[in-house]
């Protein structure tokens, strides 16, 4: 398997993969395909990666920038991150996760955020802190990861896309 910016010409096999990862799932929007659509089309997808093996693209990770009410620059949403579903628990996620954290530190990003299972994020050093707020989400599901520099005291906003329907 192998990891690698998002390329022209992929968007179709990424939309595919995120509609076909999240069908099952439980906790989704069911739009997560149309949100990656809407975050490339706004210019907005900062990280696009991609795993891929000899049967294409089998994951898919998007980062986009956030916006802190507290003026606090350099902080990015991750999410949202898919993996085929005959390739789930392999490692695939793990890798897309490690892969997007570098990514962001070569940046300088000073940190990043993400809606999700703790249980699986905090494996990545992702954790909740009441510092850093969601609006209408339970606050152990909304967790950070400080990459440099202070931990700020701001409400987060997702970008636009992030109410992408379709």
């Amino acid at each position: 398997m192998q990891i690698r910016s998002e390329r022209p010409g992929d968007a179709d096999a990424i939309h595919a993969l995120t509609r076909a990862a999240f069908e099952d799932a439980p906790h989704s929007s069911h739009t997560e395909q149309y949100i990656v659509d809407a975050l490339r089309a706004a210019g907005a997808l900062t990280v696009s990666l991609v795993a891929e093996d000899g049967d294409g693209i089998v994951g898919h990770v998007a980062l986009s920038p956030v916006r802190l009410s507290d003026g606090s620059l350099g902080w990015y949403g991750l999410g949202p991150i898919s993996v085929a579903p005959g390739q789930q628990g392999q490692g695939v996620g793990s890798a897309l996760m490690r892969a997007a954290i570098e990514a962001l530190q070569a940046r300088g990003a000073a940190g990043c955020v993400v809606l999700g299972d703790p249980g699986y994020y905090g494996r990545f050093g992702f954790q909740a802190d009441s510092r850093l707020r969601l609006a209408g989400v339970p606050a152990e599901y909304f967790q950070a990861l400080l990459l440099q520099g202070a931990w700020p005291d701001a409400e987060v906003e997702y970008h636009a896309a992030f109410e992408a329907t379709g």
